[in-house]
């Protein structure tokens, strides 16, 4: 696994899923693990959707 997320694109990921996982808690929703997703892509550095697309925002 290669990374393919960067820099900003970790931190947007971070704040987006950090947002919907106190919007779940808020609503007392399931829906708030959703968030982990993206919090985990960013952790990792990697985001399988990125793969059949081509797609990179990390920098060389």
């Amino acid at each position: 696994m290669k990374a393919n997320v960067g820099k900003a694109d970790k931190a947007i990921r971070i704040v987006l899923g950090l947002a919907i996982g106190v919007i779940g808690m808020v609503y007392q929703s399931w829906w708030g693990l959703v968030g982990l997703v993206p919090i985990l892509t960013a952790l990792i550095n990697w985001c399988p959707l990125y793969v059949p697309f081509g797609i990179k925002t990390v920098k060389k």
